[in-house]
């Protein structure tokens, strides 16, 4: 087939009302529109938390069981699947249902891909902060932990990222599991950096 033969069978298909892109490219689409976020009032925070330490993006299954106990039966956040997705008015097979649920997972791993990960966090910090000069970077915690270069460096590695990134702010939480003078440390090496 050449070319010309093929832009003809294209054009045949696109004008059938055959979609010419494909779905993971349409939710890639999708989920760029997602963060054109309008600006509000003058003072902007972005806010991250418990990225556990994964550098890279990867396939995360939210579970299928979450158990409250007495008055937090069945209510947030122990609800899971379409529990979850009714309580807050969210569709199904969607990027949202994909990142909070784990229903239909592998048709949404598909679609949507590998979740996370420092290079999509700082693609995405630069994107805001692009049209939010001075916006804070804060950090909620559980970030120094949570992976095996995490546990190697014990946190350095995640200190280095997090530094890169532009992390303005941050409270500890698991990170205290690396015991207060491992954290002292680490705190001071982000001094070192700033």
């Amino acid at each position: 087939m050449n070319r010309r033969d093929f832009l003809r069978v294209l054009a045949a298909a696109s004008t059938a009302g055959l979609a010419l892109e494909s779905e993971p490219a349409r939710a890639q689409r999708a989920a760029n529109d997602f963060y054109s976020v309008p600006k509000f009032g003058n003072v902007h925070f972005l806010h991250f938390t418990d990225c556990h330490a994964q550098l890279v993006p990867t396939y995360y299954r939210e579970p299928n069981v979450n158990l409250g106990v007495g008055a937090a039966w069945g209510k947030p956040p122990h609800l899971v699947g379409d529990a979850l997705l009714a309580e807050f008015s969210l569709k199904s097979a969607t990027r949202e249902s994909y990142a909070f649920t784990y229903l239909d997972f592998a048709r949404a791993a598909h679609t949507y891909g590998r979740l996370g990960g420092f290079a999509q966090l700082a693609t995405l910090v630069k994107r805001l902060k692009a049209d939010r000069p001075g916006a804070l970077l804060l950090d909620g915690g559980d970030t120094w932990q949570g992976s095996a270069t995490a546990l190697w460096t014990r946190g350095q590695d995640m200190v280095t990222a997090t530094s890169e990134l532009g992390v303005d702010i941050m409270t500890g939480h698991w990170e205290f599991t690396y015991g207060a003078e491992r954290v002292q440390e680490l705190v001071g090496a982000l001094k070192d950096r700033v």
